[in-house]
């Protein structure tokens, strides 16, 4: 590959044409049977930027996700992170899964739950020291859970388990943090903390990407949208991408008429 420089404010910067983009998605194919799921995707994510990956059921969105992190084996395409192959950069991700994937019964502590995720600084050995409890109860405290740490994970509401699997997200001190649904069944006082959680990340120069349902809270809570149903339908600022064409386009007949009507007097 031939090397170019481009000279940026007076300083020669190597061009190698690698994509650094904090998640970097080509021609990304899943397949459950014989109906693919998510069919030659392409997605760029922006970095410091909240992106909301939106679509109507069953349009791939969770799938998008998961195939991302690996978590489900794509038929084929390319996934890079920062600019590297996934796996060198798994340290650099945190991801909060749908709330319904979670096996709730599990016994153990809130506190615990917010431990793992420190477990690659903690090592094979798992030594729990000063620091790491008072880290874990400082990111509880982001999410208002920290008057909960010895209660039992089962115990606890919907939304106040989405909070602390955020706050264990919020131990992993990720660059790039990726949640599914993060506000899908829970209350109202649990979405505000949620979102200015989400928000101070972004002000960080971390990387949110958010698989959102509620289309009436999109221009509040994003800067950019992706827009798929199975096939990538729009990409790009919410000013841009989230339109009343775009959403006929990725919904269809299953959106009504004056959900698109108000989102387009929100916007403008």
């Amino acid at each position: 590959m031939t090397l170019e420089l481009a000279s940026v404010q007076g300083v020669q910067v190597e061009d190698t044409g690698i994509d650094t983009s904090p998640l970097a998605i080509r021609g990304l194919t899943v397949s459950y049977g014989q109906k693919p799921a998510v069919f030659s995707v392409d997605m760029t994510a922006q970095p410091g930027a909240m992106t909301a990956i939106i679509g109507p059921n069953g349009a791939g969105k969770s799938t998008l996700l998961k195939a991302a992190l690996g978590i489900v084996k794509p038929l084929s395409g390319q996934v890079t992170v920062f600019g590297a192959p996934l796996e060198q950069q798994r340290a650099r991700i945190a991801y909060v899964p749908q709330r319904s994937s979670v096996d709730w019964d599990f016994p153990t502590r809130v506190l615990d739950v917010v431990l793992m995720g420190l477990s690659r600084e903690l090592g094979l050995l798992g030594r729990i020291r000063a620091r790491h409890t008072a880290r874990a109860m400082d990111c509880l405290h982001r999410v208002g859970m920290r008057d909960f740490a010895d209660r039992q994970i089962g115990q606890l509401s919907g939304g106040q388990q989405q909070r602390v699997f955020l706050a264990r997200a919020l131990a992993q001190d990720a660059d790039l943090y990726l949640l599914d649904e993060p506000f899908a069944g829970v209350d109202a006082a649990t979405e505000k903390a949620i979102i200015a959680v989400l928000k101070s990340l972004k002000e960080a120069g971390k990387t949110v990407i958010t698989v959102h349902h509620d289309l009436a809270t999109v221009t509040d809570y994003f800067d950019h949208v992706f827009l798929i149903n199975t096939r990538k339908v729009a990409e790009g600022p919410v000013a841009q991408a989230f339109t009343a064409e775009t959403l006929q386009s990725a919904y269809g007949g299953r959106l009504a008429t004056a959900q698109i009507d108000q989102i387009s007097r929100a916007l403008g």
